[in-house]
């Protein structure tokens, strides 16, 4: 091996170090100092030249630091046994000492000893049993005595103090205000002997079975409504009623905080410490929520009942006791404009269910007896939700659409707009309001006589909205006679179906996605589509078979075919086949070509565009149904009016908005932002225009022709003369007006929508007759004083389908409009026209009828009369049949 590899031995005596500290000893002429005085670690090896145990300097300063511990134990040992040895180089371990040697001096002890001496590793991390009581004791106590502090200085809930909140204040789209409401000015407190003893006990066995007796809060209360809430089970509140009553009454503070919870917890710990049980219970129902603007229980009782807290029985104290679960959810009369949810049928089943249960509990309580018990089998008669002046005529419907628009668009909660103080900037255009409701009342006054027609006349009801199409702000609505009289907002849910006014869905549909190949398979049909030209021709036969895209005759769940009907059973077209083209269909309002022209091109995609327009999906009724092409489905006023807004801004689609800003305590708190969306090419938006202005420059539609102005439109009536509909606009404005009958008496769960032959002196009602005239006399002034604007020129758009050779004749269509036939097993008034029979032409069910039309015709319409029978959806899904559910709401369901 190369010696300049190899090194060299190191000395006995402690190594290299050693060495050189010899060297130096030598130098200096110094004798070295015998081992056992140096305490060299050779002392405790064989001195016969072995190498040390330990492999290098590091393996041996590392063993040092191991045994460090023990060697300060045994030289303490050793100290008082006499001495210690020195300490050896590198910090290793002495020999023996001689005599009374001085050892190290010990570890001060720590206060707290953490991380742990004499651990290693993660038992350093480890605190002991001891460190740990310690802190927990240290812990409590500190917090014992912050808790005794704030304790000390919360002070006691003043209930007069809390009646003292502010207003809302609603403003026009001008800045000028409109109405100051909303906030606790509904309120009247009352003393505790003033308080029914059944109202007491309703809110005990509801909200806190233990009030009596309980400190203030209830640690086991709170445990079994949690536990109750995860079985799915009906509860009594966490909170006890001195917690409500605290919560209440801390209008200053309402953040939902740990600090604020604390200290809602400490103050309820002192009411129920320092404040008698009747102050508490008639301080919480004094600053209670029951809704409808009402804060305390006089003001309740007014709202609902029209009379004094005093005179409330049993079940009106179960049912207000019901309301305080959540105004919102549980007052029968609903508030769709606040959440979709809160439907005034969905609202009565939870009341009644609500009350039903609270009862029962006094009873079990012993608060109730069983004789009285049975006497309440209803949910008490309740009174119109407004009543106060300043909502009556079409405030009361404005502030509920702004309110609504609020809560769900924006940070500011229901709770606190409650608390009032908010200025609130809403789209509404006071002289366009007034105009509307003006023209409704012309026409009411002119044509409706409920003394001398109470069978017809009687229960007629209107709604309307107006909107710009190019921002999508609603700028004036009809709601109904008075919101003080007529809770519901007829322009924002209705439940009325459209009718023909659903057409241009179709239309727009056919030209945006195009037809499907009846020759392709299903998957290669959906790709390959041809768009349809307005020009395409189907048939406007009455009475015919509705095919499917690929030609096979369309057949419900039961097996039975569908017949469609045109308006008194005529026929539209050139006959034999009666081919007759789109926009002419159109304009006379035939409906059997819209209703094959939606096979054609799939209901799905007819669904899509009329989304995309602007309805809501929850409005949107039969949709697996032909007849869900000619309007059987229900939006409001509100969105019919945005979504043909979006055809006259040429495709672009803004979201229908009732309030442009909000405020608070001086600044900008919310402020609306535009967001439009494309919803058809500008192509295919124009071309649909260009359509509906031939419904009202010579079709359906002329009764609501303005002078001077383009106007593009369409009518709608629908089965059984129960709604009427005319929508229509200009570049600068839409609108649409709703008529329909139905009972008034909105307490009745069963309420259905009546027929409207004879009403007004007119043999039946039809978009063209005072919906059209209501339009009119409305558009005429709201639009008065602005410059006329053209819609843009259509340019040419798709191919025309099924174009052949005819005889160039135009038909001439029926005196009456259109009525659309729901799904119904049976015949409809409107096929009393002198028509053949399916028995006559078909046979029975139709079967074997000829198909004139020819397989280029795109299907041929037939009609349910004399024994046809066409196919029925769900009984939920025919909106003729019962009120609907509010999902024509702006908030609701359908927004609009």
């Amino acid at each position: 091996m190369s010696e300049h590899r190899r090194k060299p031995s190191q000395p006995q005596g402690g190594g290299r170090a050693a060495a050189r500290r010899g060297q130096t000893g030598s130098s200096s002429g110094r004798r070295a100092a015998p081992r056992s005085a140096t305490g060299s670690p050779s002392d405790s090896y064989d001195s016969g030249g072995e190498e040390s145990p330990f492999g290098s300097r590091a393996e041996a300063r590392r063993a040092a630091q191991r045994s460090s511990g023990g060697a300060r134990r045994r030289a303490a040992d050793g100290a008082g046994r006499g001495g210690h040895g020195g300490g050896g180089p590198r910090g290793l371990p002495g020999g023996p000492g001689r005599g009374r040697g001085r050892g190290p001096v010990p570890e001060k002890k720590r206060i707290i000893d953490y991380p742990r001496a004499g651990k290693y590793g993660w038992a350093r991390w480890v605190p002991s049993w001891k460190l740990v009581t310690g802190s927990f004791i240290g812990f409590c106590g500190s917090m014992m005595a912050v808790a005794g502090i704030a304790y000390a200085m919360v002070g006691v809930p003043d209930v007069a103090a809390a009646a003292k909140a502010q207003n809302n204040v609603y403003y026009w789209s001008n800045g000028k205000p409109m109405v100051s409401t909303g906030g606790e000015t509904n309120r009247q407190n009352i003393k505790y002997e003033q308080i029914p003893q059944a109202m007491r006990f309703a809110v005990m066995s509801a909200e806190n079975k233990k009030f009596e007796t309980d400190k203030g809060i209830d640690p086991v209360g709170i445990g079994r409504a949690l536990f109750n809430m995860a079985k799915g089970g009906q509860t009594q509140g966490g909170s006890t009623i001195t917690q409500q009553y605290v919560k209440n009454a801390m209008l200053n503070d309402q953040s939902q905080t740990v600090s604020r919870k604390f200290k809602e917890l400490l103050v309820s710990i002192k009411v129920g410490r320092t404040e008698p049980k009747e102050e508490v219970m008639a301080g919480y129902l004094n600053t209670a929520y029951y809704g409808r603007a009402s804060y305390g229980l006089q003001a309740a009782a007014r709202s609902y009942f029209g009379k004094d807290a005093t005179d409330l029985d049993a079940s009106e104290c179960a049912l207000l006791a019901a309301v305080l679960k959540g105004a919102t959810y549980y007052d029968p009369a609903g508030a769709t404009a606040i959440d979709p949810r809160a439907t005034r049928e969905g609202n009565t089943r939870r009341a009644t269910e609500r009350w039903t249960w609270i009862l029962n509990e006094m009873v079990k309580d012993g608060y109730l007896s069983a004789t009285e018990r049975a006497k309440y089998k209803e949910l008490p008669k309740l009174q119109n939700p407004r009543s106060s002046s300043e909502l009556g005529g079409q405030i009361g419907y404005l502030v509920d659409l702004a309110k609504g628009y609020v809560i769900n668009n924006t940070d500011v909660t229901e709770e606190q707009l409650q608390r009032g103080g908010y200025e609130i900037h809403t789209t509404f255009d006071k002289n366009k309001v007034d105009k509307l409701e003006e023209a409704v009342k012309k026409v009411r006054k002119e044509n409706l006589d409920e003394k001398r027609r109470p069978k017809t006349d009687k229960y007629v009801q209107f709604g309307g909205a107006s909107v710009d199409p190019k921002s999508g702000a609603i700028v004036a609505i009809y709601g109904g006679e008075s919101a003080t009289k007529h809770f519901t907002n007829n322009a924002d849910e209705t439940g009325a179906a459209v009718g023909s006014t659903f057409k241009p869905f179709v239309l727009a549909a056919a030209m945006q996605d195009g037809k499907r190949d009846p020759d392709l398979g299903e998957s290669q049909a959906q790709d390959e589509r041809t768009q349809v030209s307005p020009d395409s021709f189907y048939s406007g036969k009455n009475k015919l078979k509705i095919k499917n895209y690929d030609g096979s005759i369309w057949k419900n769940d039961k097996d039975e075919e569908w017949l469609q009907t045109n308006d008194g059973g005529a026929s539209y077209g050139i006959a034999p086949n009666y081919r007759i083209n789109l926009r002419e269909a159109m304009r006379v309002s035939a409906n059997s070509p819209f209703v094959q022209l939606g096979m054609d091109v799939g209901l799905d995609k007819v669904k899509l565009a009329a989304e995309n327009a602007g309805l809501r999906p929850s409005s949107l009724t039969g949709t697996t149904f032909p007849s869900f092409s000619i309007g059987i489905s229900d939006p409001s006023s509100i969105r019919m009016a945005g979504a043909y807004a979006t055809f006259a801004a040429s495709g672009e689609q803004n979201e229908p908005f009732s309030v442009k800003s909000v405020e608070y305590e001086g600044a900008t708190k919310w402020k609306h932002k535009a967001a439009p969306k494309p919803a058809f090419t500008e192509k295919v938006a124009d071309n649909v225009t260009d359509v509906l202005k031939t419904v009202v420059d010579d079709g359906t539609g002329k009764p609501a022709q303005l002078d001077g102005r383009e106007v593009a439109g369409k009518t709608g009536t629908t089965d059984g003369n129960k709604s009427a509909w005319f929508v229509g606009y200009t570049p600068q404005l839409s609108t649409a007006v709703s008529m329909y009958r139905m009972d008034d008496d909105e307490t009745n769960k069963n309420r259905q929508f009546l027929e409207m032959y004879g009403t007004g002196g007119q043999k039946t009602i039809h978009g063209a007759s005072f919906p059209a005239e209501i339009w009119h006399d409305y558009m005429e002034q709201a639009l008065k004083g602005t410059k006329p604007e053209d819609f843009p020129q259509a340019e040419p758009i798709g191919k025309v389908v099924n174009d052949l050779p005819t005889p160039s004749v135009t038909p001439t269509p029926t005196e009456s409009e259109e009525e659309t036939i729901e799904p119904s097993t049976e015949p409809s008034e409107s096929e009393t026209a002198p028509s053949p029979s399916p028995s006559e032409t078909c046979g029975n069910f139709g079967l074997g009828c000829e198909d004139t039309a020819g397989a280029d015709a795109g299907g041929t319409d037939a009609g349910t009369s004399d024994g046809g029978v066409t196919s029925s959806p769900t009984e939920s899904e025919d909106p003729g049949n019962t009120r609907g559910n509010g999902n024509g709401s702006l908030f609701g369901g359908p927004t609009g």
